[in-house]
Parts: structure tokens; sequence; C-alpha cells
């Protein structure tokens, strides 16, 4: 069998000779450099499987030497050691590559752990074939629909008769089912592609905000009317009117809206002058519209102008034969997005996706799918960094006498957590909590949160 070679590089020569005894207890091949230079040189005369590199050296950098050795062979894994840890060094190595970043003396317990999942990710990316194709360009990213099942292809139809005309559209199905995404792709398919696109959301704003924001208002109309301002429906021109969330909109502007539809022109808020209106309206709900219309939550003439044609976006476990595909699709936005590398899958981990519930559907299979790609440290998505709904909850440790922890308790722990597994990278930590990095920072402090 094969023996595991591992290079050590650092200008001390207590460190190195320690590190070498040690690791040659543990039989590996062990080799050792006492300058970046020389250790660049022998990565590439012996090819390592791993890389254990001090950052201060006196010729060149461990930063350097990080960079080099990713250029020869960027399954090589690197591990950085250093005396002065430092939040700029430790982002940087992370950014480039770096499996992981030890302060010295170096935990002895903490090294062989991180050498021991070191090389495992680096024997299952050699094992593991490419699961994705190139990244896809600008223009593809955030346009397309991904499914093969029966309903998905039915839905592909409607999408094709309805971007064919203006008829007006009705898209509903659970929050996180790409319903934004089916009206882009209609508009954007057919007669209406080289117009603008409006959406607005109308739980987003009050009623009153909301009649001026989709019909403008005139100056002078109410109270902070400063000056004339050009609505929704008249900037949309000839375009399409996306409204999501059309259950919410109150009585009295459903039956502005309902006028707009019949007559096709509309007048600004405090206006007179009547404005032809020329665009398409692709309303959408994650409710029962029919069943707010027999509560009368919801007007029934105003329902039936806005689903001459509806289209029912699935949830993400009545489609499982899709989630493969999808999962495909996401790793490659994602990798184009953030400019990473994960291209492998092992079958576990792709079973366990498969196998999720999915409860905030396509939505949160994309987050999950980006909080692995941000923790990931090679090209392989591996489990530990798969955290679903349910492991999220497993994060969370009950208090010493069993009793279940408080909601700031909760949140503390795992915003702790995060920060822990991507080495307290604040741009990290804020994309995977999904908030910004400011809120990130006032946690900290609120909290007490401190790096060790």
């Amino acid at each position: 069998m094969k023996m595991v070679k591992i290079l050590i590089i650092d200008d001390d020569d207590s460190t190195r000779d320690t590190l070498t005894t040690y690791l040659k207890e543990l039989n590996f091949d062990t080799y050792s450099a006492d300058c970046g230079k020389k250790g660049i040189a022998l990565v590439k005369k012996i090819n390592p499987d791993l890389v254990i590199s001090d950052i201060n050296m006196p010729d060149i950098s461990g930063l350097e030497v990080l960079k080099a050795v990713k250029e020869i062979d960027e399954l090589i894994q690197v591990i950085i050691i250093t005396a002065y840890d430092d939040m700029d060094s430790t982002i940087s190595a992370m950014q480039m590559g770096a499996y992981d970043y030890l302060e010295k003396p170096v935990d002895i317990k903490r090294l062989k752990l991180s050498i021991k999942r070191s090389l495992d990710n680096r024997q299952l990316s050699q094992k593991l074939v490419s699961y994705i194709p190139k990244p896809l360009s600008d223009a593809d990213i955030n346009k397309t629909i991904v499914g093969k099942t029966p309903v998905m292809r039915e839905i592909f139809k409607k999408i094709g008769q309805a971007s064919a005309t203006r008829v007006t559209v009705l898209v509903q199905g659970e929050s996180g089912t790409g319903k934004e995404l089916i009206a882009k792709i209609i508009h954007s398919s057919g007669i209406t592609k080289e117009h603008p696109f409006i959406a607005i959301n109308c739980t987003a704003l009050p009623e009153n905000l909301l009649e001026s924001e989709l019909f403008g208002h005139d100056k002078g109309a109410f109270t902070d009317a400063v000056r004339d301002k050009r609505g929704k429906f008249e900037l949309a021109g000839e375009g399409t009117v996306f409204l999501d969330e059309i259950s919410e909109m109150s009585f009295n502007l459903q039956a502005k809206l309902l006028r707009v539809l019949q007559e096709h022109e509309f007048e600004r808020v405090g206006g007179e002058v009547v404005i032809p209106f020329k665009a398409r309206v692709i309303a959408a709900t994650n409710s029962d519209m029919q069943n707010l219309v027999q509560q009368g939550k919801f007007r029934e003439d105003l329902y039936y102008r806005l689903s001459v044609l509806t289209i029912f976006a699935p949830a993400l476990r009545e489609r499982r034969n899709d989630i493969e595909m999808l999962v495909r699709h996401f790793l490659q936005k994602i990798n184009t997005n953030l400019h990473k590398n994960v291209r492998k899958i092992p079958n576990e981990v792709l079973k366990m996706l498969i196998d999720h519930e999915w409860r905030g559907n396509v939505r949160e299979l994309e987050n999950t799918l980006m909080q692995a790609v941000v923790l990931s440290k090679g090209d392989v998505l591996e489990k530990e960094n798969v955290l679903l709904r349910k492991n999220q909850t497993a994060l969370i440790d009950k208090q010493a006498d069993g009793s279940v922890p408080t909601l700031a308790e909760v949140e503390k722990n795992y915003i702790n957590r995060i920060l822990e597994s991507v080495n307290w990278d604040l741009n990290s930590a804020s994309k995977i909590l999904g908030v910004s990095k400011a809120t990130v920072y006032r946690k900290i402090e609120v909290y007490g949160l401190k790096q060790f």
C-alpha cells in the first residue's frame, strides 16, 4: 500500500524536527524543508499528499507557498501553521484554499484531526468524478428553470403559451418554489423580452404607499408628494408587471387593479390625465386563491381576470426526481458567483439531499448548497458542511440541567458555531446566516462572542 507523503516547511529547526518525529511515528512518509523555495522544489519532485507550512519564513511566506502548491496540484492539501495568529492572514489562507490554519505551539490532537480530515478530503476527491460541467455564463445564471418531471414539462408548455401573448397569468405555489423565476422566464421568452420587467411585493408597503408605487402620483397629491412620480404600471411600458403576494392586496386596491385590467388605463394618485396601460400582469401567491374567494377575502371578479392562465409551481418534495438536476445547476451557479470549485458530491450526500423534506422548497435547497460551498475546503461537497434544517437543530446543545434553551441561547450557540466553522470570516458567516455583516457584528457584541 502506498504510504502517504507529508512535507513540512518551516525555518524553525525545533518545530520541523518535532513534527517530523511525530508524523513518522504515525507511519507517514515524511519530508522537510527549512524555507519556502526549497519546499516548493520538493513539492515538484515528490508530489506530496499534504504540505504543512509555516507562514512567516525568511525567503517567501507560507501564503506564497500555498499559492504555488495549488498551482502545481490543486488536490495537494495544505495546512498553515503560525506563531503570529492574525485575522488577515487567516482569511487570506482560507480564501486561497488552505485546509486549516493552526497556531503555534501546535496542538497535537488538533493537528492529527486536521491531517486525517484533509487526507480524507483528498482521497474522496480523487475517487469522485466531477459532478457538474463548466461554470454557467452570466446570461444563463438566473434564467433557467430546472426540471424533467412531468409536472415541470407541463409548466414549460404553459410558459410557451403565455409568452407568445400578453395574457394575464396567475402563478400559485408554496414559498420558495420559484414563482418569480417562472414570471421572469415568461417575460424573457416571448414578445415582452425587449421591454422592462417590473416586480413589486404587495406585502412590502402599506396600502397608500403601494397605490402610489403602482400608479404613481402627481405633485401635491399628498403631504410628501413634492414632485410628480411615475408608477410601476407606467414604467413597465409594454413589458411585464409582476405582482408578488397578490393575495395580500387590500380590497380598495383590488378594485383599482380590476379597473386597470378591464379598461387598460389608469390615473396617477391625485392626477386627472388618463394613462394607457400596455403591459402584461403576472401575479403570484402562496395562498389558495379559490379558497380566499370563497371566504370573501379576495374579489372573485379580479381572481378570474388574473387567472386567465394559471400555473401551479409544485413543492420540491413533489418532484424529487428533479433534485439531482437542481443540485448540479445550483452548484454551477454558486461556483460562478462565489468563484469556488466545488464539483464533486459523494453518493451519500446526494442521497441525503434527495431524501430531505425541503419545506422551504427550491430556495432552501439553493441556500443549503451555498452554505456548504462556502464551508467547503476543497472540490468536494462534504457531508459535515451540508447543514440541513434537522441537522441545524442538532447543533443546539441542551442546558446542563436538561432544560430546553431559550431562543436567545439557541441563536447565540448557532451563530457561534457558524463563526467557528468559517474561522471567524465575517463575510462568509453573513452569507451562511443570511444577514448583513453589520448584523453579525451586532450579534457578536450582544452575545459577547469571542474568537479563541
